[in-house]
């Protein structure tokens, strides 16, 4: 068992995030779930619910952005460590309002 990479290709890192709105009928906690791929493997995901009850889905997806960027940084230092250098990571999301926001550098 292990995960194979070719050699001659180059190896993209992808980070994906997605998360519910309320998704506990108890509390209001929403979900959070991320995964992110090297190459065509999966080498690391995450499913957890939030700490704090969110107001609005840009929220809830906002707070699941940061939390894939946080390991997306950490996964690029440990490449680094590797000798793998990775410049532009992709963080894909479905909230358009969230991408927005993330975009907005005021």
């Amino acid at each position: 068992m292990g995960l194979w990479y070719p050699s001659l290709s180059p190896i993209p890192l992808v980070g994906y995030s997605d998360s519910d709105f309320a998704g506990c009928k108890l509390d209001r906690k929403s979900t959070s779930g991320t995964c992110h791929l090297l190459g065509s493997s999966l080498i690391s995901w995450n499913s957890k619910k939030q700490a704090c009850v969110a107001l609005s889905t840009v929220e809830v997806e906002y707070i699941a952005i940061g939390s894939c960027c946080a390991q997306i940084l950490r996964i690029k230092q440990q490449l680094e460590d590797f000798g793998l250098k990775i410049i532009k990571v992709p963080l894909l999301c479905d909230n358009t309002s969230a991408i927005n926001l993330t975009n907005n550098h005021i």
